[in-house]
């Protein structure tokens, strides 16, 4: 690494500081929010005179099929009958031991990757060790599989055939989308998409019985396809056939259980047949999903809410409605039946559920590849957790938290082999020819006071920063999982969505969105040298190992637009790894690779960015890299605030 390092300030571009961060709160954690263990603490305390002289112990023998105990890592979660968790621990050569616990009948849960969930009663006796072995059953193929291919497994020239008719027929020019799609079938003609998109074809030209043989096509080349599921039990509502489309919207469900737009058709078609409870809950669920596209459902809840008795709650949820959609003609009516005094039953109504059907039906024509060039927005959807797991969001903060300490205390700077692919993409959502690049690559994070860390980035690449793709240097990659680090974990909403099955592993599946009312110190965007800095608020979600608490897998977007700088979407996905060292026998968790997307000034871009041969440089290291000084007078933009400590030269 002989040749001159030197930092691009080129423009502006995924540039992260969490430097010089003022730290608000206490020392030892993220503030804390309560998890189930700590939401009621009355419900279970030992110190009491009835429990202390009954306590028992519990020991759990997780084993595989063979019989031997499973060295894979296993969540152990002990939990009453009615479902409160007690305490959470994760297997140790498939042993657990549970202390301290009063005598009553627990519900104990194991879930380990590859192998299927499984939960068994406990019957505890006072004063006695209580021993259970619980067999795991390995996952079959089908289950542990991903299924579905999709458009992008077919053929360049294919695809670009594809693109054209999704384009045509958002312009709604038809006839010319089916010349495109006719040629992209001979190509594939087993391709489901392809059939699926001949479904959106005839419904776009009113033909509903052709897009509905269409879509039961694509759904015997793919039984899981996702939307042609949706459009088949829509296409029975709308015919007035709802226990035809339970099975449909059934399948749907467990292809995707986060589709806001899936409980919402359910919720439709159990209103239409009476069964209000659940209809009610599969309402609800498709509003927390996603409440903003999900409130043409608060009509429908409504209906389900007046039909099982609870008619002022029906009131209230209709009256928010209409205060937003005055021109909803049928809820209005519908809130003036409750609010009479001789109010009669809505739960039937014809007018309010073809209401219902049409708002929902605009998402029928949603076409695929609207937004392909770059994933869906960490809101979009939630990923699937293992049903019935409880998670201690404290717990599992503080723990990455504390993992990050450790990796700021021991490492001083870092260097790696970074290698760039960068790509533009058209309008059609299809991706120019990658331009690669290569740097040798250093990172320096140091806490340069208490409260206060200080993040910088250097290449060098034997070529001038210009020649950087673009002219867009993407920093501050390294910066992003100092969300977690407590100097920072208190500026963040945080919550626990559950135990997720993830690379082979199990992790701890944790959302967090930058809090209004905290300062936001993570992020921000800086034109010129010396112009006007963006702070930019970030969401994401982030997925922590159960057995180490490192953070695996960090997805991030933006709260919202900046308008100030036409910044549309910033999207980082970034997955990490462990890196051994041999100086010291150290194993550090670094990133390995990550993918940006960004709509900037009208342009879209994709990079994937990966990381090799690690070097490390710790704290007591007396060997340095030299870092020599950059004019920033010739900068165009300089992506960090200046920090105040410059690393040692």
């Amino acid at each position: 690494m002989s040749a001159r390092v030197q930092k691009y300030f080129r423009v502006i571009l995924i540039v992260s500081c969490v430097l010089l961060v003022p730290f608000q709160g206490r020392a030892g954690g993220p503030a804390r929010q309560p998890g189930p263990q700590s939401a009621n603490p009355s419900v279970f305390n030992p110190a009491t005179l009835e429990t202390a002289y009954v306590m028992a112990d519990i020991e759990v023998y997780v084993k595989g099929p063979n019989g031997a105990p499973l060295v894979e890592t296993a969540v152990v979660t002990l939990a009453k009958q009615d479902g409160q968790v007690i305490d959470q621990k994760t297997a140790k050569n498939g042993f657990v031991r549970f202390g301290g616990v009063p005598p009553r009948e627990y519900r104990i849960q194991v879930v380990a990757p590859k192998y299927q969930g499984i939960a068994k009663q406990l019957e505890v006796l006072e004063r006695k060790v209580t021993q259970i072995t619980i067999q795991m059953t390995p996952l079959t193929d089908a289950e542990d599989a991903a299924a579905s291919v999709g458009l992008y497994a077919l053929a360049p020239k294919t695809q670009r055939e594809v693109a054209k008719a999704v384009e045509d027929l958002r312009a709604k020019k038809p006839n010319d989308a089916r010349k495109h799609l006719e040629a992209a079938k001979k190509a594939a003609p087993t391709s489901a998409e392809i059939e699926y998109l001949f479904g959106v074809y005839s419904f776009e030209t009113n033909d509903q019985l052709q897009a509905k043989a269409h879509w039961m096509k694509t759904l015997e080349l793919d039984p899981k396809h996702l939307s042609a599921l949706l459009e088949v039990g829509q296409v029975l509502l709308q015919e007035n056939q709802s226990a035809e489309a339970m099975p449909y919207l059934t399948r749907a469900a467990e292809a995707e259980p986060s589709s806001w737009r899936v409980h919402a058709l359910l919720a439709e078609a159990l209103v239409l047949q009476h069964q209000n409870d659940e209809a009610a809950k599969q309402a609800e669920r498709a509003i927390q999903l996603d409440h903003e596209r999900a409130a043409t459902v608060q009509p429908l809840l409504a209906r389900a809410l007046a039909a099982r008795g609870n008619r002022d709650e029906a009131i209230k949820v209709l009256q928010a409605y209409v205060q937003t959609h005055p021109g909803d003609a049928a809820a209005s009516k519908d809130l003036e039946t409750l609010k009479s005094p001789h109010a009669g039953d809505v739960s039937g109504d014809a007018a309010a559920a073809a209401s219902e059907l049409a708002a929902m039906n605009k998402e029928a024509t949603a076409l695929p590849m609207a937004s392909k060039w770059m994933p869906p927005d960490v809101d979009e959807r939630v990923p699937p957790v293992e049903a019935g797991t409880s998670c201690a969001l404290d717990d599992v903060v503080s723990k990455a938290g504390q993992q990050l300490i450790t990796l700021i205390s021991d490492v001083d700077r870092f260097a790696a082999t970074e290698s760039l692919t960068h790509e533009s993409i058209n309008k059609s959502g299809l991706a120019s020819y990658p331009e690669k690049r290569k740097f040798d690559y250093v990172v320096s994070i140091q806490e340069v006071q208490h409260g206060y860390l200080n993040v910088e980035e250097y290449r060098i690449s034997g070529r001038s920063p210009a020649d950087f793709p673009d002219g867009v240097a993407t920093n501050g990659l390294p910066a992003l999982v100092l969300i977690f680090h407590p100097y920072n974990a208190i500026n963040f909403e945080m919550t626990c969505e559950g135990l997720a099955r993830w690379n082979g592993g199990l992790a701890w599946q944790v959302h967090f969105k930058q809090r209004a009312d905290k300062p936001n110190t993570i992020k921000r965007y800086r034109i010129g040298a010396d112009g006007p800095s963006y702070p930019v608020a970030l969401k994401g979600r982030a997925w922590i190992s159960a057995g180490t608490y490192q953070i695996v897998r960090l997805e991030t977007d933006l709260v919202a637009p900046v308008p100030q700088i036409r910044l549309l979407a910033d999207h980082a996905a970034i997955e990490y790894g462990p890196v051994k060292f041999v100086k010291g026998n150290v194993n550090m968790w670094l990133p390995q690779s990550a993918e940006v997307y960004y709509d900037w000034k009208g342009r879209r871009i994709h990079r994937r960015h990966s990381f090799s041969d690690y070097l490390l440089f710790g704290i007591e290291d007396k060997q340095k890299i030299t870092v020599p000084k950059t004019d920033d007078s010739t900068a165009d933009v300089a992506p960090n605030e200046a920090p105040k400590q410059k690393p040692q030269q």
